[in-house]
């Protein structure tokens, strides 16, 4: 079913108009308001069409946009982010010093306090160094950028995304929803996701299924087997469109059963 973004609560979904196989129905932005405040999350890229649309958004929830935040650095997500934040007067916060607007960044543990707007941030690095998750409490939700979609699942962007370091964020996500500090995924792609718990533990599942089958396959391949070898033989159930992508986790998972941040030759 296709996806077309909408109204969850104190959020506003406005999908960017650049469906393909890796954005799926497009990139989602939010727009998180209370009273007379709200939270741009991920303008995504430079649609003018899309940014009227998010700003339309913004004012008509709130009449004014306070904060725009970025789950991660991937051009789908933060392309036009500067260009957004300077028309309607407010900053950009984001790990990475590069894509920040203004003085003020985000890492694990801040609170992003706008108005009646609370944000919670927490760390979920993996699909990429710098990404970033947002808590809303009164939601009970968590925007999650890359690291866990609506539909399907995510790569892990090798190099400078790392396997362990995302098994830990999916650990992370998975306490916080066991405590019911979260029960709804509103993700960067694809629709929100209802029910946190169950999800979570099938990416959790998956991951660890994908790295037993990468370990058969150095067997079966010999330690010498490139990444795109391992690839077809352990993404046989997969679009061959999307092997470049599953490549890229390839390589983190090996480097991961190697214990070493090196790719894989090939």
């Amino acid at each position: 079913m296709t996806w077309a973004g909408g109204v969850f609560g104190s959020a506003r979904c406005v999908l960017a108009p650049n469906a393909n196989l890796m954005t799926l129905d497009g990139t989602n932005t939010w727009v998180i308001s209370e009273g007379s405040h709200s939270v741009v999350i991920d303008p995504g890229p430079p649609d003018p069409g899309h940014l009227a649309a998010v700003r339309a958004a913004a004012l008509e929830s709130a009449g004014s946009v306070d904060a725009v935040l970025l789950t991660h650095h991937h051009l789908d997500h933060s392309e036009a982010a500067r260009e957004f934040a300077e028309s309607v007067g407010c900053g950009v916060r984001a790990l990475d010093p590069a894509y920040r607007l203004g003085a003020e960044g985000l890492g694990a543990g801040d609170v992003v306090s706008v108005g009646e707007v609370e944000i919670r941030v927490v760390a979920t690095p993996g699909h990429t160094a710098d990404s970033l998750s947002f808590v809303v409490p009164s939601q009970r939700a968590v925007l999650t950028g890359d690291t866990v979609l609506g539909r399907g699942t995510t790569v892990v962007a090798h190099p400078d995304g790392e396997l362990g370091a995302y098994l830990d964020s999916l650990d992370r996500l998975h306490a916080l929803a066991q405590s019911h500090e979260i029960t709804s995924i509103w993700p960067g792609h694809g629709p929100v996701i209802e029910q946190a718990l169950p999800v979570l533990d099938y990416y959790i599942t998956h991951r660890h299924q994908r790295l037993d089958q990468v370990r058969e396959a150095l067997l079966s391949l010999g330690s010498q087997a490139s990444a795109r070898q391992i690839t077809e033989h352990v993404y046989a159930d997969v679009s061959p469109i999307l092997w470049g992508a599953a490549e890229l986790s390839v390589h983190a998972q090996v480097a991961y059963l190697r214990g070493e941040a090196r790719p894989l030759h090939g």
